[in-house]
């Protein structure tokens, strides 16, 4: 039973972030509704059918998702380490997490670097 619990609070808690983009976008005036007026309003352009921007927006969201749990990795390695008191184990397998977190997140940045690369080429070559 203590373990159900802990996983409805553990839900209660993540809720709010992930509800988030919905209060950001509740902060917009009811006419600008369309997708094209929320896509200005936000400085970008929704409707575009342009290949590159939808690669680049998707890559985009792909890399944030990435983050956040690049971050929750880190802030749980923490936790575990802090509460190890002294067990090895603990310690070792915080340690671990850590490394193969940072590891994750230095992969993660080399894709973006080289996708971004490979897609500007591209629509390099593609414009001219």
């Amino acid at each position: 039973m203590k373990n159900l619990s802990l996983k409805i609070t553990a839900w209660l808690c993540v809720l709010p972030t992930l509800l988030l983009p919905v209060a950001a976008f509740a902060q917009l005036s009811e006419a600008q509704t369309d997708l094209e007026e929320v896509g200005t309003a936000i400085g970008t352009d929704a409707t575009s059918n342009d290949l590159p921007t939808l690669i680049g927006n998707i890559i985009s969201a792909l890399l944030s998702v990435l983050g956040i749990v690049f971050v929750v990795l880190v802030v749980y390695a923490g936790f575990l380490y802090l509460t190890a008191a002294g067990e090895d184990a603990k310690v070792k397998k915080a340690k671990t997490l850590l490394t193969q977190s940072v590891i994750g997140l230095v992969i993660i940045v080399a894709a973006y670097a080289i996708s971004s690369f490979v897609i500007d080429a591209l629509v390099e070559v593609a414009g001219s």
